[in-house]
């Protein structure tokens, strides 16, 4: 699993020995020493994780997790909290923010890659290498394969990336915007009508084995991966 991870820490020593140990771990990491800093990474790429230290110089970190948490944009983006204050009153009041886990310093790297790993895994599957399958589908990330009742179906490379995106999240209408973003990637313009272009690839993909009907229009709202008809 390989994901962008920014990472809000204002001791470079600290922030050079996780940026490594992530690096090591096949991540990519974009390094900032403060909240103004964070923000502005963020106004020009979308991480798929956010590990955030607590006592940050100017606005502190509990303060830029609300502001994340506000943003639309980033309101879903998973945060992990870096604090040296491990107090479960402190603990509360990370998660109350909006943070997803909390580690306390010092940690082990092998500890926070799992932490993120696991993280990935709950609030961003499509970021993980398990394998998908639903209602004889299957689609691994590792081979980049998908077959239908076992026999092989040809997509490309588009194509997979939103099967992958709705197969990993069922039963829930996203808007061509919303696709756009988690799909194509965050400050890329394309028409949303681009959208409904490679649903149809897709569904013609998935006609040989009868599958097209995974792929559902929702009418006024989007898409969504659904095995109820």
């Amino acid at each position: 699993m390989s994901a962008t991870i920014l990472l809000v820490e204002d001791e470079p020593g600290i922030q050079e020995l996780v940026k490594f140990n992530l690096q090591q771990a096949g991540h990519a990491v974009i390094g900032a020493l403060n909240a103004e800093q964070a923000l502005s990474t963020i106004r020009e790429t979308l991480p798929d994780l956010i590990l955030l230290d607590w006592m940050l110089p100017g606005m502190s970190g509990i303060e830029l997790a609300k502001r994340i948490r506000a943003d639309s944009r980033t309101s879903s983006v998973p945060i992990i909290m870096l604090t040296a204050r491990g107090e479960e009153q402190d603990k509360i009041a990370g998660l109350d923010t909006g943070a997803d886990d909390y580690v306390t310093k010092p940690f082990s790297p092998r500890e926070l890659i799992a932490r993120i790993k696991a993280l990935l895994r709950r609030r961003a599957p499509q970021m993980t290498e398990d394998a998908v399958e639903t209602g004889g589908l299957r689609l691994d990330p590792v081979s980049h394969r998908v077959t239908g009742n076992d026999q092989p179906l040809q997509l490309g490379p588009t194509e997979f990336r939103l099967l992958h995106y709705l197969m990993t999240h069922p039963e829930r209408v996203y808007s061509r915007a919303q696709l756009l973003d988690q799909v194509w990637g965050d400050h890329v313009f394309v028409e949303e009508r681009t959208v409904d272009v490679h649903i149809r690839r897709l569904r013609r993909a998935l006609e040989p084995t009868r599958h097209d009907y995974l792929i559902q229009t929702v009418r006024g709202a989007g898409y969504r991966f659904s095995t109820k008809r």
